[in-house]
């Protein structure tokens, strides 16, 4: 778990391997959050693990956003992850960034909301990369920064044919999970993961109430438990709102220190 502040909000992230030795972490995760990102590997796209991770993801109803990694190395068309997501999940992409070329001659992505190009700029794979910033309506300037004819042409390409056959980005599907905004970057030379972050925080869901069984506080613990046993069902909204404290566990950790007999508990905060 990891929690910043970013652009006068708060942002906690739960991190989870992909990795199928990890699944419980992820669902245990999936419980606590409010969003979901589904990270791909450009050049591997949908991995057996994803799936499963998706279908957990579709059962908690959460927002998905797709970023499609390490575009800086040799890659699958965008086309093709985005058929993959498509045909393996029934889930419809909207790209809010398109990439320019992949691996060697990666130049940078297009941000379609405000139509603007990212131009990347090469150096040490371990530093954040140099971003240069030219608007879609500076073509000649463009072509100049890009100075690859053949990328060139298939961006111009890509825009119509985008702009054309791809249905517009709706939020009410995005919230209910039937439409997921895609991003292409590189997270090892931090390029996109800015641009990312922005649409992210204006775009994804804010904390939600959680559903809960409110019950008078009984006579000892078979007071409070008899009532609880009469309705199991979780039935009365807790907004952030409300007036108490309340969350609730998600995982549980025991014995990190073989040295100390210890127990640690990630709690949900509700409100």
């Amino acid at each position: 778990v990891m929690s910043f502040e970013y652009n006068e909000l708060c942002v906690n992230i739960l991190d989870t391997p992909g990795h199928q030795d990890f699944s419980e972490d992820t669902y245990r995760a999936l419980a606590a959050a409010d969003n979901a990102v589904m990270l791909l590997d450009a050049a591997k796209g949908l991995e057996p693990q994803t799936r499963k991770l998706f279908e957990v993801t579709r059962m908690r109803n959460l927002p998905l956003f797709t970023f499609v990694n390490k575009m800086d190395r040799p890659a699958l068309d965008p086309s093709e992850i985005m058929d993959q997501i498509e045909s393996e999940f029934g889930l419809e992409t909207y790209p809010i960034v398109w990439p320019i070329g992949d691996g060697e001659r990666f130049k940078g992505v297009l941000d379609r909301m405000d139509n603007v190009v990212h131009l990347f700029g090469k150096g040490d794979r371990k530093s954040k990369a140099e971003v240069e910033t030219v608007p879609m309506s500076d073509v000649e300037t463009l072509k100049e920064r890009i100075d690859d004819q053949e990328l060139f042409d298939k961006l111009m390409e890509d825009i119509e044919i985008l702009d054309e056959l791809i249905a517009p980005l709706d939020m009410k599907r995005v919230i209910a999970g039937d439409q997921s905004p895609l991003f292409f970057g590189s997270a090892m030379t931090n390029f996109g993961v800015q641009l990312f972050l922005d649409k992210f925080c204006n775009m994804g869901v804010k904390p939600l109430g959680r559903l809960a069984k409110l019950v008078e506080e009984g006579k000892g613990k078979k007071g409070a438990q008899s009532k609880l046993d009469e309705d199991d069902e979780p039935n009365d909204l807790v907004n952030p709102e409300f007036g108490e404290f309340t969350g609730f566990v998600f995982k549980t950790q025991a014995n990190l220190d073989p040295k100390h007999r210890d127990r640690l508990a990630y709690i949900r905060i509700v409100s």
